[in-house]
């Protein structure tokens, strides 16, 4: 059973940044893709990043591009989501979530190609 871990959230101004991290508890963590979903409340889920298993590719919701970054550091079996010039619309519960091995795509989807979740950290932004 793969435990992913989340910590970083916080309540932070509007402009402000926050570095979330996602520790799994995965010894083969490198052959992995690994994703950040949010979720506000009355709202769906929905994709904010996705790093391939090699760390080569990234991809971001147009909505966080250029704000946000995905990195992985194989060596920690951690991911992390560094997140500049946060809105209020940020304001989510954020989670990591694995994609199957060597994963190829697509990333930007419901989740359903993703079958292990985090417990979740909430980011919330003041105006």
């Amino acid at each position: 059973q793969v435990q992913l871990v989340e910590s970083g959230g916080g309540l932070v101004q509007a402009g402000g940044s926050l570095r979330l991290s996602c520790a799994a508890s995965e010894r083969t963590f490198s052959i992995y893709a690994w994703a950040w979903f949010r979720q506000a409340p009355g709202k769906a889920r929905e994709f904010v990043a996705a790093i391939s298993w090699d760390g080569k590719n990234t991809y971001y919701a147009d909505s966080v591009k250029g704000r946000f970054t995905i990195s992985r550091d194989n060596a920690k079996m951690t991911v992390y989501l560094q997140m500049n010039s946060l809105k209020p619309e940020d304001t989510a519960g954020y989670y990591c979530a694995r994609a199957g091995a060597f994963y190829s795509g697509p990333f930007a989807d419901t989740g359903r190609n993703y079958d292990y979740w985090g417990q979740g950290t909430q980011v919330t932004v003041s105006s």
